[in-house]
């Protein structure tokens, strides 16, 4: 397996062009269906066993641009919360060490910034909106870069493509473009984050009912404040 470190410089070295090239050929075009944006059916807010509210990894350099993008008025808790994934579920409520921040979730398990009206969704926040859901239904082939909602469906070159309605839809050269720039950024910046995680990274004992959150700034409370 190629180190962090390795994949990042190949990270750096994707093509723009090649990228685009692959998402031209297997097409997008958003359809506002908002299904990125919410939960399966039957999902609750902050489950972490069988249930799957919306789980979008957000950096924490993000979570602040959300907040001051909102003027302020949503707190850390309410725009992120520990990623589920690797806790556990004590007498007291989830506990345990992760390593990510998701986007905060309602109580439906939809994206807290999720809004649809007559069956056409929209981001309240979509000017600074996580480069995880700029660039879905897409992600790049690379070790420790995330795979949005589960295996791929389509492949092209480096590029996979995520299930999601708007797919084969055709695409402009611009905006398949602006899309693969951003595809590349965010698989760049997964493995910064990955990479700091790592250097960061001292195991902690956890009482019953406390998460630790591990991300590339140090260990941190699920307020978001360090530990």
């Amino acid at each position: 397996m190629e180190s962090l470190e390795a994949e990042l410089d190949r990270a750096r070295g994707l093509s723009v062009s090649d990228l685009a090239d692959a998402i031209e050929s297997i097409g997008f075009e958003c359809t506002r269906c908002g299904a990125c944006c919410k939960a399966a059916e039957g999902a609750e807010s902050g489950d972490t066993g069988g249930g799957d509210p919306h789980t979008a990894t957000v950096f924490p350099d993000e979570v602040r641009a959300l907040q001051a993008a909102t003027d302020g008025d949503y707190d850390w808790r309410d725009v992120a919360r520990p990623m589920p994934y690797g806790l556990t579920e004590g007498p007291e409520g989830p506990e345990g060490e992760t390593f990510e921040w998701a986007l905060a979730t309602d109580a439906c398990g939809d994206c807290t910034f999720y809004e649809e009206s007559e069956g056409v969704g929209r981001c309240t926040v979509h000017g600074d909106r996580p480069l995880i859901c700029e660039t879905y239904p897409f992600s790049v082939a690379l070790g420790a870069t995330s795979q949005p909602m589960g295996e791929a469906v389509d492949e092209a070159g480096m590029v996979r493509a995520h299930e999601c309605e708007g797919l084969g839809r055709e695409i402009s050269r611009p905006d398949a473009e602006a899309l693969a720039r951003a595809l590349k950024e965010r698989a760049i910046r997964e493995l910064e984050e990955a990479i700091g995680v790592r250097d960061r990274y001292d195991p902690v004992e956890t009482e019953p009912g406390e998460v630790v959150v591990h991300d590339s700034e140090g260990p941190k409370n699920p307020d978001g404040s360090p530990r």
